[in-house]
């Protein structure tokens, strides 16, 4: 599998997961609480922060039909529009943000969920793009961001393997082959027994490409799980502790959390070592060994 850059962290078989703290609507409309929520993320440890970006009229119909209106969950009765309209970043705050981000050596980025969006997030020189799970079937955008040769972190909730595998081929036909996956349950939040991890593998057999976990759980037990098996990006929706009113918060971690969770992670990643027990470190222990004198 290749090395994927994404800015200045590399991302192989030997690295260490890639930590992203997604925002979302985590900001609260405001710009100093989410400036303040970036400078926390950076000191929890995290490698990058992720915000969305997108205007809700270029991402449905502001209607009450049934249809448009959510009917279950966390954002029941909301149409999608009021949800979309709520949830956005700014488009006037990304620049502040990523200037603020890059100035603390955190790696900044987006999702882009129409050509519009891409395109200014082009001209902000973003070091990678997500594609979230809904929009994974969007074959016009993925093509579209695949030709800007960065790397593509391309979510897999509610896919079939047909439908990931004709998202890849979409992506390699521009000659873009910088492509990482994220295993992903999109419900919110997520149940643990649903998120059935041994995909991980079969993803990463079956594309031959880098796999992570985009995980709306709770807690921390299913991106530790994760880890173990071997994923290489890790993504978690983070809020500033207190925040029980974003529409995010109830699936997000606080930063306090998110200190504990980077830490949890990379202690997992050292748990795997290697598979070459010339290098097993109790090797001294042998001479305490029964034997015969």
């Amino acid at each position: 599998m290749k090395n994927i850059s994404i800015s200045n962290y590399k991302i192989n078989h030997l690295s260490k997961p890639f930590i992203i703290a997604e925002i979302s609507s985590n900001h609260k409309w405001s710009l100093k609480h989410t400036l303040n929520l970036i400078k926390k993320i950076k000191q929890a440890g995290a490698h990058a922060v992720k915000i969305q970006t997108y205007d809700e009229n270029s991402m449905t119909f502001n209607s009450q039909k049934s249809d448009f209106v959510v009917n279950k969950g966390l954002w029941k009765k909301y149409s999608l529009f009021k949800l979309y309209k709520e949830a956005k970043t700014p488009i006037e705050w990304h620049k502040k943000i990523f200037k603020y981000a890059k100035s603390l050596n955190l790696i900044a980025f987006s999702t882009p969920f129409d050509e519009i969006s891409a395109e200014f997030l082009t001209k902000l020189n973003v070091p990678a793009y997500k594609i979230a799970s809904f929009e994974l079937v969007d074959h016009p955008l993925i093509s579209f961001v695949a030709k800007k040769n960065k790397p593509i972190i391309l979510s897999t909730g509610m896919s079939t393997l047909d439908e990931i595998s004709e998202a890849i081929q979409v992506i390699k036909k521009t000659k873009n082959n910088k492509i990482i996956l994220l295993h992903c349950m999109s419900s919110y939040p997520s149940s643990h027994s649903d998120y059935n991890l041994n995909m991980i593998k079969k993803l990463r057999d079956k594309f031959k490409l880098h796999v992570g976990l985009s995980d709306h759980s709770q807690g921390d037990t299913v991106a530790l799980a994760a880890t173990a098996l071997g994923a290489k990006v890790i993504e978690k929706h983070v809020k500033l502790k207190g925040d029980n009113k974003s529409h995010d918060s109830k699936f997000s971690m606080d930063t306090e959390e998110l200190k504990s969770f980077c830490r949890k992670i990379n202690l997992a990643w050292e748990t795997l070592g290697t598979d070459d027990l010339s290098k097993r470190k109790d090797i001294e222990s042998k001479k305490y060994r029964r034997s015969i004198f």
